[in-house]
């Protein structure tokens, strides 16, 4: 079966598509709002097997209420450039500031979803002056992460599983798209509440994916982000990247969790005061590890209230 093309991605809606250079890369994007330098930037990045669209029912409440919203295909996903290497903690960071600067800005606020949330944090910290605000779903700073996996057996049941199954090569990338991406949508229902599986958007959410990560190189390219996430704990470079984690925030932001998030425990979200002392933490009943899909009106509202309030 031929696979699709990157172009899928752009499909039409009460938005923009745009390739934007940063970091060396191009970086395919998607707008909402006015395309005015003096409206508020919000840069929304995706997680593991995802895209831009898993923001399209976000995108238009923010650009309706004045702000220029922004989602990205990270590097190797949708149709943003899938070069071999780049995908760890440093690169990601680089790959937001580039953007955020690419589009005429100095800051903005940044909003990450799961692995988008570990570039969120990472931007944050190594980029501060071009984070304004940060807003995170189910994203742990990346050394709370770590912590809970080594001395929280619930944690480590919760995540490694998953994470080890996608070290080896080649057979990994082979469970992802064979069944036409079946396991992404398998992935989908058992990290979300019971109830959302009913929503016509979870038929929605679950085709996008399973036809995105088919697209030549992506189901790679999201692999290689995992691996780095895995093995750089041995490695020279990993270390570095904790250490230079391991500062605070100064800036105002948000965490939202879902109670009923399989993956991400409560408490391994709470674990936050050492970094980022400003932060507010909202845990949402009845809703799982795909907030912003849950429940997307609510969460387009908050992500609207706190960046209004944040803005300088």
């Amino acid at each position: 079966m031929t696979p699709p093309s990157p172009a899928v991605v752009r499909f039409d809606g009460p938005w923009r598509h745009r390739d934007v250079r940063a970091n060396g890369i191009k970086l395919h994007v998607v707008e909402a709002g006015p395309d005015d330098p003096d409206a508020p930037l919000i840069i929304l990045l995706h997680g593991f097997a995802d895209f831009w669209a898993t923001w399209r029912l976000q995108l238009p409440l923010l650009g309706a209420a004045g702000m220029r919203a922004v989602a990205v295909d990270l590097r190797g996903y949708g149709d943003s450039d899938k070069p071999p290497r780049g995908y760890d903690g440093w690169t990601g960071a680089g790959d937001v500031a580039g953007l955020i600067r690419s589009l005429g800005y100095s800051d903005a606020t940044v909003v990450g979803h799961a692995d988008g949330g570990l570039a969120a944090w990472a931007t944050a910290i190594l980029h501060p002056r071009v984070v304004r605000s940060l807003v995170l779903i189910s994203a742990p700073h990346p050394i709370a992460l770590r912590r809970a996996v080594l001395t929280d057996p619930a944690q480590a049941r919760a995540l490694m599983p998953s994470l080890l199954s996608y070290q080896p090569p080649l057979v990994p990338e082979r469970r992802l798209v064979g069944g036409r991406g079946i396991r992404v949508e398998r992935m989908l229902a058992q990290r979300s509440e019971p109830s959302w599986r009913a929503d016509p958007q979870f038929r929605t959410t679950a085709d996008l994916m399973r036809t995105a990560i088919r697209i030549p190189g992506v189901a790679h390219a999201a692999l290689e982000y995992q691996r780095w996430a895995f093995r750089s704990r041995f490695r020279p470079d990993g270390h570095r990247f904790l250490s230079r984690m391991d500062r605070q925030i100064d800036g105002p932001a948000l965490h939202l969790h879902g109670l009923d998030d399989p993956l991400v425990l409560t408490r391994t979200v709470d674990d936050y005061a050492t970094w980022a002392p400003r932060m507010r933490v909202d845990h949402l009943p009845r809703t799982g590890h795909w907030a912003h899909l849950e429940r997307p009106e609510e969460i387009g509202g908050r992500i609207l209230d706190f960046a209004a309030t944040t803005e300088r």
